[in-house]
């Protein structure tokens, strides 16, 4: 709807201008909508937009990035010196630093119309809390702070489903939020403490931010890989004879990665959206995996309870080798409650769509397998190499929780 006083119409500012003087802090949903219709808003596809992606280098972060650069933006890639470099495409801008460096950032967005702040250090135990943490949250301060510095007109905040909290009751939406307990595991915790913090610059600072809560991704792009990849990837070497049922939301990573697009597109500041897929059973996924492969499923199902000092032990032993345990206490405590999600508010409000479970485990698994043999597969572009461990890829990553 077009403002008008006196029969002329307002421009873009001094519309903007009026209702700030009229408006408390909610406002800045009604202000940020009339900015995408006075200006060229969150669909301008050209090559002058610019979209800053941290974490392209990482799973979701990379199919971000593959996304934009389809759908017509120019792609600056965030990414750290070390970074692998395989999800990242030769059409990228590429801006060396880290998201718990300011001046990298302050330099990484001049001249960005759009920021996606997708990295993230997703692992569920990790040696280090405190860097997890600052990471994860203080890395997001960081990030944000820099997006209104430098004016960008929108930015998707990559969350993630751990902030909400599922139960056996049915399926979880947006509106059933986790607390924040000491007892969640640290990478739960930073999760919903940066969560608050994007809510509360956008009630506070008029952050432009729209947030998004991926689930369980799966497919091409995990060099880690991401907890829910090593479930095919041990599946494939046949090094799981045995597992814990639970219960999964899997969704095709370039499904997230198109939620991603359509929250820029449709997206209202400062709501939330789950980006999921299909609601599936531990067992039911392993069997799936095994008629793709022509392998066997596992058929042993273990009890919680006496796997949690065996987890505890393999926890010790991490800290001594370096290596991330398979098998860790929060894992446990996470298959206690299926993590089913209702992704109805996305469909709604975005038009968004995911394909079924069965085609994305294909996918995935046809990746892996390439991965394994050492082969780079056409969806997958970049000048690196892959790697199964890629640690280095910590604070690039950001996948299904």
């Amino acid at each position: 709807m077009l403002l008008r006083r006196r029969g002329r119409p307002l421009c873009y500012r001094t519309a903007r201008l009026h209702l700030r003087r009229e408006l408390d802090w909610t406002g800045v949903f009604v202000i940020n909508r009339l900015k995408a219709k006075f200006t060229a808003g969150p669909l301008a596809r050209n090559e002058e937009s610019v979209a800053l992606v941290t974490g392209a280098s990482g799973f979701i972060g990379g199919a971000v990035a593959r996304a934009l650069r389809d759908a017509g933006f120019t792609v600056r890639a965030f990414v750290r010196s070390t970074s692998p470099r395989a999800n990242l495409r030769e059409d990228y801008q590429v801006a060396i630093g880290d998201v718990n460096d300011r001046d990298s950032l302050r330099r990484a967005m001049c001249g960005v119309r759009y920021v996606f702040h997708v990295a993230a250090d997703y692992r569920l135990w990790t040696p280090d809390p405190a860097k997890l943490l600052r990471t994860n949250v203080e890395g997001t301060r960081l990030v944000m702070e820099e997006a209104l510095r430098a004016g960008v007109e929108r930015v998707i905040h990559t969350s993630s489903v751990a902030t909400l909290a599922p139960d056996r009751a049915g399926l979880c939406d947006e509106t059933r939020r986790m607390a924040c307990d000491s007892r969640l595991g640290v990478y739960k915790r930073s999760k919903i403490l940066a969560e608050k913090l994007v809510e509360e610059m956008i009630c506070r600072d008029r952050l432009p931010a729209v947030i998004v809560n991926p689930t369980a991704p799966l497919g091409p792009g995990d060099l880690r890989p991401t907890p829910t990849g090593r479930i095919i990837v041990e599946s494939l070497r046949g090094a799981m004879p045995a597992f814990v049922d639970t219960g999964l939301d899997l969704v095709h990573v370039d499904d997230v990665a198109r939620g991603h697009l359509l929250a820029l597109q449709k997206g209202s500041v400062g709501e939330r959206y789950i980006l999921g897929g299909d609601n599936v059973d531990l067992a039911s996924i392993l069997r799936e995996i095994a008629r793709l492969t022509g392998g066997r499923p596992p058929r042993v199902k273990l009890p919680r309870a006496p796997l949690v000092p065996v987890a505890f032990m393999n926890e010790f032993l991490a800290r001594i080798t370096g290596k991330e345990p398979f098998l860790n206490r929060e894992g446990l405590r996470l298959a206690a409650t299926p993590m089913f999600f209702d992704d109805a508010k996305a469909r709604r409000e975005l038009g968004y769509e995911s394909r079924p479970h069965s085609e994305t485990l294909a996918d995935a698994i046809a990746w892996f397998r390439s991965l394994e043999e050492g082969r780079r597969t056409p969806r997958s572009e970049g000048d690196g190499r892959f790697s199964m461990c890629g640690r280095e890829a910590a604070g690039e990553e950001s996948g299904g929780r």
